[in-house]
Formats: structure tokens, C-alpha cells, sequence
């Protein structure tokens, strides 16, 4: 096929040329003039897997003929068979081993990083002995560095270079894929140069980016019948160009250093590289653009020689439309209506990105168009319903067991989904609701069977529930385990539970957990890390979380439901190997694409250089080629938000680059282009406002509602007196539609909780005193609030803190306490101090209860209410905080079953709060017996038809908010408003 030559053969394909497709022909043609069977003798090498697929593809296309064989360049024991290297060991057996080493080694000497670290150290570790593998660097090399300047950091990453150094010394009889793939290399390298194969051997589309493959193309490149073909080669750079590529800490970010290494490597110059088919790129004025703009740092000035030759402009640019979105929510939603134009010109359509929120946001912005890309990356693994319920489930472990975490495992899709699924739902929303209304911060198996009896008037049916709450308090509230246990232990735990909890109580096999793609992937993994678990050591739960959730997050599930054949999403790795009518290069931001280099705690970049391992910027040169690849399409899109997270973003470099060239191209209306190139994006972005345009509807007046009379309440607690002046339309939801604020899932420490804790205290407190009363001291106040704060609230700040608050106010609530018992004693608390009032005349009945209600000696009534927050002022109460005021009209009219009519001498409310108080009722200037005339007045008065329940009639303060403030649609309004009666029927 290949005439002799002194020089080792390389070829190119220019930027934009379909890869495959090129690669293909090129053979085809030298070939053309041989005998039938001299193609299938050619052995084609490339790099992935989707490279293999595409050129199988084409040769399957016709016509028929006898087809080459194409290896993957991981799968090189085809090509030599005799070769013998030991098996490698699993990945996760390596990563297992190192986690152990890296946690004993942290255990025994605490100050060389926290156990919070473990996980990334040892994964950076890990990627560092692959790296030194791929490169061929040993560890006596990185002991051999010059670091007399960081020699405190040096120590510590030393110690961990040991356990690289063991690892490695054993990797030539135990092996993991990195070292046996060198070591084939090695000897496949060492037999050709003693018996080269005669048939050709061409490696195709490798950039030779990491140093085993970099091996590997300079013996194919030195066989008799050997080749090299190269993706995206710029043929436009000048040679003179290259020379300035040689120094690796200033051009590895460029997109052809690599080849340049190549090339120095193998003993070839510019000269010797020359296209390996006469395919031309869709656009060549383009590619000479595009090079232009990404020249070596150093010579940048390059653009003012080289610029105003660039006399096809217009052509270079006329199919490049630059789109800088605001958001990049606003960024997807114009990628997504492009690529529903593309569809409907039955273009093929591709976006190429590595942000994977954005294409998140790209498949949801399609949905509306009922359009499913087909995304190469799939689905992450972790984020599957298997991924999440493993997550969950191994959460379980390590963590107290509290509402959200039982209910959002409840709820999952996987969990009981043997038999009797819809049953299991019904249960789970009565607990749901029974949380939300009595408060279950932490649930255990008596707590929940408590909140679960008598949700059902059925007997059976209640039977049922009982068992069903047996079950999940067995299952999920006694699983949380404290200290270490082996890794097999772990394992086999975790995935016992998560299939008894896909079961079910009465499930006869796992539940759906193991099926379809996902679960089957999901299944792999756990069993992979069960079978090789006794490679690991002993971790705490939590430990087994973080592990479990990191092998999830490296899987990927591809179970699309018939994708649209002509809208993908590639990552850029698939980008080189396809190719699209329309290309958009989306995500165009610095620190996105290219990414940011991640972070090396072992070396800086000179001791990378020095050691021969890759710099950080080879990301970006690698980033910068696939740019490079991907811009040369026939019509391409840059993408990018100018803001994300609320903050402003930096353009790409290679955009950056693009348009500072462009705009200093005066001479060739480069300023022009570039306006055009942005008018196009524009033009996109002002479509997505007009999709997103909504008709302004007219905003809601404030409503008084006016409800039958019958439906109006007839009656109400003292409590409520206070909304009927100032929010009435709370009493018409509450109490004429009967709706209630649905509880929190996650129980807080709120300030309802701290009243009611607060009260007990008290009551608790007082009610010694009565039976003893030398325990009528502050020590004696804080010791029931402890008691009481241990028993009714389960979170450790607030218990410590609100013990705090009684303890600084004890003193003052003891010496206060001793005089009202002087006064008169108690003879009523919460539970006794009941009182109703009826006017059976208008029908409707008063209810109240009182915190505490004491007696004289002489029969008079004391009336005390606990007020955690600032008591009313006695301007309040006279206005609209009526409670203690109709509490004693209600007393002195026999309300009260216990006391019977009795005159009230005082009432008082006592605040516990940070400055306590004792604030009275103005008892004198608001007698009983007006007190109950305004009353009456006031219900009377809705008992009128034409009286509505207006919202926040006279609320204090406009901040003040209202549980039923989203119904009445507050804020579409506001109070300088009149309301609007609305009849209803």
C-alpha cells in the first residue's frame, strides 16, 4: 500500500472533514488499484469505540467487498496473540486497596490530612499513578525531583508517594489497566522491531495525547507497512509556526502541541505531514481564520502580517452565528429553538458541550417541541431511580432517621413495588399528613405506629395499616449504626435492605430495583463492589455513603425511548468521530470550555515538566483542538451566558481570540462580520422572548368574600377574635372553608413549638410548687425545664439554647411567682381553664382556655397568660388583642364550668421573653360589660349579609404575613386598596 520510505509515514485531515468518512476513502483509494483481498490485510487502529462503530458503518454501506480489521487501541492483543502480560486487576480492587493504605496511613499520622479527605486524596493519587504509568515515570524519579523550596509540602506528599512507590513496585505481577497496557505496548514495540509485520497497520484519529499511546504510534509509525493519520491537523499554521511550539509550559494549551510533540517525538517535521485524502473542509477560508486566531501566545503579532491576507472574510464568516445569551436558561431555550428549525429543514443538528447542567436545561427547553435529543452521555447513574434509592438507602446507615429522609424513601417509585403498591401509597400519605399535623421530627417504630392508629374507621383496614407501620418502623428506624465494620459487611447490608425495602412486607421476590437499564447497571456496580469488597478495610457508614455515591456517579444509563435520529448531544470526545450540518458549540465560557485545570496537591507544573508527566493546560489544548475540530463545520453556533449564578462570566479564550481578530481586521470589514456574526444571535434570543411573551392578566382585587349566612361561623374561640378585627378573611378560611396550614415535613424548633414547650415548663414548675412549695426556687425552674426540654424537643441547639433563655429569666419569674402566689393560688391550668359562652339568640357560641387562673382567698379571679414573645402593650389589647379582656367578661358571666361567676380582680399577661414582663389588662377602662356588648356588636354585624370578610383589614404592620395570604392573592393588591364584596352561593 505505502512505497518505502526512510522517514516514519504521517498523515492529516484537516479541521472539518468528516473523520471516519475521510479515513475510509483515503484507504479506498490506495487500495483502488490491488488486488480484493490487500484491504483485508490492513489493520486499522482507533482510539474509541464510536470511531470503530461510525467506520464499520460506512464499509457496511456498500458495495460489498472484503473489509479491514479495526481494532481499538485498548484491544491491542489481537494484533499480537503470542504476547503474554499478566491480567489486570479490577479498578475498584486498586481503588479499594488505596483507600485502605491512604486510611491507615491518615489514622497514624492525623496531621498529614482530616479523615474528610480520604476519598479525593485517594482518587487524586489514584490518577496520578496512571498518569505516572501512561508517561512512564517512575517513583524513583518523582523521589529524584529538585524541591528545595517546598520542602514542608514535599514531606508530606512524599509519604504518600510511598504508597505510590509499593503500588507500582507490584504492578508488574499484578497489573491494573493502565500498566498492563503499557507493558503490552512495550513488548508489542520491542517484537516489531525485530519481526515487523509486512501487511499495513494505520492508527487513526489519536492525538497522542497520553504517553502509552504515544508509544504505540511511534512503532506503528516505524513499520515497514506503518501509518499514522491525525484529526483536525492544521495544515493552514505556517511551518515557520511550528518552531514555536517547543517550549511545553507556553503552547501546551495550544490545540496542535500535541502533534508537535508527536512529531519531535517520532523525527518528523511539518514537511513530512501531507493530507491522507484531498477531501477539503467545508469551509477553508474559515480554517485559515480560525488558525490565525488560535496562534501560539508568543506570536500573536502573527494577526498583523498574516490578518490582511484573510480575503474571504465574508465566506470564512457568512455560517457562524455568535449567540451570548443573558442566562443560560436564555442560552437553551435559542439552542433549542434553532434545533427545532433544524428539524423542521431536516438538517442534522448537533450540540457539542461539556457544561451537563446545560444540556439538562437544552432537553427540557425540546420537550415542549416534543423533540428527545439524542444525548451520548446518557443519564448519570446516580441520578437514576436505582442510583437515588441505593444513595438513600445507604443514608440510612450513617444518619438519624428523621421525616424527610423516611418519607422521601417512601415515596420512591422503587420502594415497596413488589406487590401492593397503590396500598403502600394511600399508607404513606395518611403518615405524611399525620407528620405534617402532629409534628414527628425523628421517628422511631412506636412513634410511627402511634401516628398511624386510627386513620381508618375500617377495623380491617386498620389491621392492614398496623402492619404496614410495623413494617417500615422495622425496616428503616433501627438502621443506623455508629463505628467501623468491614467492607463486606457494608456491602451485604446495604444491599440486603435496599431489596428488602423494594420488596415490601409481603413482596415475593426484589421489587423493581434490579430492572430495567438502569437497575441492571446499578446491579453491576453493587455487585462488583461486593465481590470485591474484602479488598478494602474497615469505614464508618459514613465512609460506605460517600463510597457508594461516588461508583454511582461514574456510571452512566442510555435508556432513551426512540431519540430523534437528527438531534444529538455529544460530549467532545464524540464530536471528533461525527459530523453535522449544524454544529453549536455551546457553553463557551472560561472555566467551562475550556474547564479550569483541577487542582494538583502532590506537584506544581515546574515539577510536572521536570518529572516528564502532563501538564495541566494539556486539558485545555486538548479542549482547544476538539474547538478547533468542531468550529470547521458547514454552519456552526458559538454559545455562552453572559451571567450564571448571578454572576458575570468571562468569554471563552478562543472566542475572546476569535473576536479580537476579527475586530482589528478593519481593512477586510472584520468589524462588520462581527456585528453580522452577533445579529444573528440576537435575532435568536429576541424569538425566545417572544416565545416566552405572556399576555398580562388583570391582577386580583382584594376580596371581602360575603358567604351564605348558614355557612358563616357560628362558633369561635377567643383566639380568633383578634383575626375577625384585623384579618376577617383568615376566620372565613379557617372556619367557613376549613382550611388549615398544612405542617412543616421537616419539623423546626420554631416559635409555636418554643410557646407550647414553654407553657408546660411553666405549668409543670408551678403545679411542685403547689404540692411543695420550698421548691419555689430558680434551680428548681430550670431543673423541670430540662426535664421537660429532654422529653418534648429532640434537637440538642435548640434544647440547649431555649435552656438558656428560661435559665437567665428564672430568677426574675421565681421572685414575680412568689408575689402572685401571696396574691391567690392557682386552681385552674391549661387543661381545666375551659370556658364557653352562648347566645343561643343569634346562635353562636364563645370557647376560650385559659393558661392559668388563680383564686383569693376571697373568691376574686386572677388570670395569667405566658407570652414567649413581647406581651400585648395595653393600647394592643384595648384595640384589637382582646383575649384576656373577653377571658374575664367570660368568667364574671359563669363561663367557666369550674369557677362559676366570679369577679376578676386582675389579668395579666406574663412575658418570658428575652426582657420579661408582666403587662395587665386594662380591666377598669374596658369593663366586662363592654367588652361583651362589642362583642356582640362586632358578630352581629356578620351576621349581616352585606358584610364581607375582608383581607388584612387592619393588620399592624404591612410585613405581617398571613397563612392564607397566597389565597386571597395578597400582593396582586395591597391594603391602600378598597375590597371587593364577592356574593357567595
Amino acid at each position: 500500500m505505502f512505497e518505502d520510505s526512510d522517514t516514519p509515514r504521517v498523515f492529516g485531515l484537516a479541521p472539518g472533514v468528516d473523520f471516519p468518512k475521510g479515513l475510509m476513502q483515503g484507504l479506498l483509494e490506495r487500495v483502488s488499484q490491488t488486488a480484493p483481498e490487500e484491504l483485508a490485510r490492513v489493520q486499522v487502529i482507533v482510539n474509541t469505540s464510536r470511531m470503530q462503530r461510525r467506520l464499520r458503518s460506512l464499509f457496511d454501506a456498500g458495495p460489498a467487498r472484503l473489509l479491514p480489521k479495526i481494532h481499538l487501541v485498548t484491544q491491542l492483543d489481537q494484533l499480537a496473540p503470542g504476547i503474554a502480560v499478566p491480567p489486570a486487576v479490577k479498578p475498584l480492587r486498586r481503588r479499594l486497596e488505596l483507600i485502605a493504605l491512604v486510611a491507615r496511613l491518615i489514622e497514624q499520622q492525623k496531621e498529614l490530612a482530616p479523615r474528610t479527605s480520604l476519598y479525593d486524596l485517594t482518587d487524586s493519587l489514584a490518577a496520578l499513578m496512571d498518569e505516572m504509568q501512561g508517561e512512564g515515570v517512575t517513583a524513583d524519579t518523582i523521589n529524584g525531583l529538585d524541591v528545595s523550596d517546598l520542602s514542608g509540602h514535599w514531606q508530606r506528599t512524599q509519604t504518600f508517594i510511598r504508597i505510590a512507590q509499593d503500588y507500582l513496585s507490584r504492578t508488574t505481577t499484578t497489573p491494573d489497566k493502565e500498566a498492563q497496557q503499557r507493558q503490552f505496548v512495550s513488548a508489542l514495540a520491542d517484537r516489531w522491531a525485530i519481526d515487523p509485520p509486512r501487511h499495513p497497520v494505520i492508527l487513526a484519529g489519536s492525538t497522542g495525547s497520553r504517553g502509552t499511546t504515544m508509544l504505540l504510534m511511534e512503532a506503528i509509525a516505524r513499520l515497514p507497512q506503518g501509518a499514522l493519520v491525525l484529526p483536525g491537523f492544521d495544515f493552514d499554521m505556517p511551518r515557520q509556526q511550528w518552531l514555536h511550539l517547543d517550549d511545553a509550559l507556553l503552547s501546551e494549551d495550544h490545540p496542535q502541541y500535541r502533534f508537535y510533540k508527536l512529531m519531535q517525538h517520532i523525527g518528523v517535521g511539518r514537511s513530512d505531514i501531507s493530507p491522507w485524502h484531498n477531501a477539503p473542509p467545508p469551509s477553508p477560508a474559515r480554517n485559515a481564520l480560525v488558525s490565525l486566531s488560535l496562534r501560539p501566545a508568543p506570536v500573536t503579532d502573527a494577526w498583523l502580517t498574516e490578518g490582511p491576507k484573510l480575503h474571504t472574510l465574508n465566506e470564512a464568516t457568512q455560517q457562524i452565528t455568535l449567540l451570548e445569551a443573558p442566562s443560560p436558561r436564555s442560552e437553551a431555550l435559542a439552542i433549542a429553538l434553532r434545533l427545532r428549525k433544524a428539524v423542521e429543514d431536516g438538517q442534522k443538528a448537533a450540540v457539542i458541550t461539556p457544561d451537563r447542567m446545560l444540556t439538562r436545561q437544552i432537553t427540557a427547553a425540546l420537550d415542549q417541541f416534543d423533540i428527545l435529543p439524542d444525548d451520548s452521555a446518557g443519564a448519570p447513574l446516580h441520578l437514576s431511580p436505582p442510583g437515588r434509592f441505593l444513595r438513600h438507602v445507604a443514608a440510612l446507615f450513617h444518619r438519624r432517621l428523621d421525616a424527610e429522609a423516611l418519607l422521601t424513601l417512601l415515596k420512591h417509585p422503587l420502594t415497596h413495588s413488589s406487590t401492593n403498591r397503590a396500598e403502600h401509597i394511600l399508607n404513606t400519605q395518611r403518615l405524611e399528613l399525620r407528620i405534617r399535623r402532629d409534628g414527628l421530627p425523628y421517628p422511631d417504630a412506636d412513634s410511627i405506629q402511634i401516628a398511624l392508629s386510627g386513620v381508618s374507621p375500617n377495623p380491617e383496614h386498620q389491621n392492614a395499616v398496623d402492619v404496614w407501620g410495623t413494617w417500615v418502623g422495622q425496616t428503616f428506624a433501627s438502621v443506623q449504626t455508629s463505628g467501623e465494620q468491614p467492607l463486606t459487611h457494608w456491602a451485604q447490608a446495604h444491599m440486603a435492605l435496599a431489596e428488602a425495602i423494594s420488596s415490601g412486607p409481603f413482596g415475593h421476590d426484589t421489587g423493581e430495583i434490579w430492572k430495567q437499564k438502569a437497575g441492571q447497571e446499578a446491579l453491576k456496580v453493587m455487585t462488583n463492589l461486593a465481590d470485591l469488597a474484602h479488598h478494602g478495610g474497615p469505614m464508618t457508614a459514613s465512609d460506605y455513603g460517600n463510597l457508594v455515591g461516588a461508583l454511582l456517579s461514574e456510571g452512566e444509563v442510555r435508556d432513551r425511548d426512540a431519540p430523534h435520529p437528527d438531534v444529538m448531544i455529544w460530549g467532545t470526545l464524540e464530536a471528533r468521530v461525527q459530523g453535522a450540518d449544524l454544529v453549536i458549540l455551546a457553553g463557551l465560557n472560561d472555566g467551562t470550555w475550556p474547564e479550569a485545570p483541577t487542582p494538583d496537591p502532590w506537584l506544581n507544573r515546574a515539577l510536572r515538566h521536570q518529572a516528564g508527566l502532563l501538564l495541566p493546560e494539556r486539558r485545555i489544548g486538548l479542549a482547544a483542538h476538539d474547538y478547533q475540530q468542531a468550529i470547521a463545520a458547514p454552519e456552526v453556533w458559538l454559545t455562552r451566558s453572559i451571567r450564571s449564578d448571578d454572576a458575570e462570566t468571562v468569554a471563552s479564550r478562543w472566542v475572546n481570540r476569535l473576536c479580537n481578530l476579527l475586530s482589528g481586521l478593519k481593512g477586510q470589514d472584520g468589524p462588520a462580520l462581527l456585528e453580522a456574526m452577533k445579529n444573528r444571535g440576537t435575532f435568536w434570543l429576541d424569538q425566545t422572548v417572544l416565545l416566552e411573551k405572556v399576555e398580562p392578566a388583570a391582577p386580583a382585587a382584594r376580596p371581602a368574600p360575603r358567604p351564605p349566612l348558614d355557612a358563616r361561623p357560628k362558633r369561635l374561640a377567643v383566639t380568633d377574635i383578634k383575626h375577625l378585627i384585623r384579618d376577617p378573611y383568615t376566620v372565613y378560611a379557617k372556619h367557613v372553608l376549613r382550611l388549615r396550614k398544612l405542617g412543616p415535613l421537616v419539623q423546626s424548633p420554631d416559635a409555636l413549638l418554643r410557646g407550647t414547650v414553654s407553657h408546660q415548663v411553666m405549668e409543670d414548675f408551678v403545679r411542685r410548687t403547689l404540692a411543695d412549695p420550698a421548691t419555689l426556687t430558680a434551680q428548681d425552674l430550670v431543673d423541670a425545664a430540662h426535664e421537660v426540654l429532654m422529653r418534648d424537643v429532640p434537637w440538642p441547639a435548640a434544647r440547649a439554647l431555649w435552656l438558656a433563655r428560661l435559665t437567665r429569666i428564672s430568677e426574675w419569674f421565681v421572685v414575680n411567682e412568689r408575689a402572685r402566689q401571696h396574691i391567690g393560688m392557682p386552681v385552674a391550668f391549661e387543661e381545666d381553664a375551659v370556658g364557653k359562652m352562648v347566645w343561643p339568640d343569634i346562635k353562636f357560641t364563645l370557647t376560650a382556655r385559659a393558661d392559668r387562673i388563680d383564686q383569693t382567698e376571697d373568691g376574686d379571679v386572677l388570670i395569667y397568660d405566658y407570652k414567649t414573645g413581647s406581651p400585648p402593650t395595653v393600647k394592643q389589647q384595648t384595640l384589637f388583642d382582646k383575649q384576656l379582656l373577653i377571658e374575664a367578661a367570660m368568667v364574671e358571666q359563669g363561663a367557666f364550668e369550674k369557677l362559676g361567676p366570679q369577679h376578676v380582680a386582675q389579668a395579666t399577661f406574663i412575658g418570658l421573653g428575652s426582657n420579661p414582663s408582666e403587662v395587665p389588662a386594662p380591666l377598669d377602662s374596658e369593663p366586662p360589660a363592654q367588652i361583651l356588648a362589642e362583642l356582640r356588636k362586632l358578630v352581629l354585624a356578620y351576621k349581616e349579609m352585606d358584610q364581607g370578610f375582608t383581607a388584612r383589614r387592619m393588620m399592624e404592620k404591612d410585613q405581617y404575613g398571613s397563612d392564607y395570604d397566597l389565597l386571597s392573592r395578597y400582593g396582586e393588591w395591597d391594603v391602600t386598596q378598597d375590597p371587593v364584596p364577592e356574593d357567595l352561593s
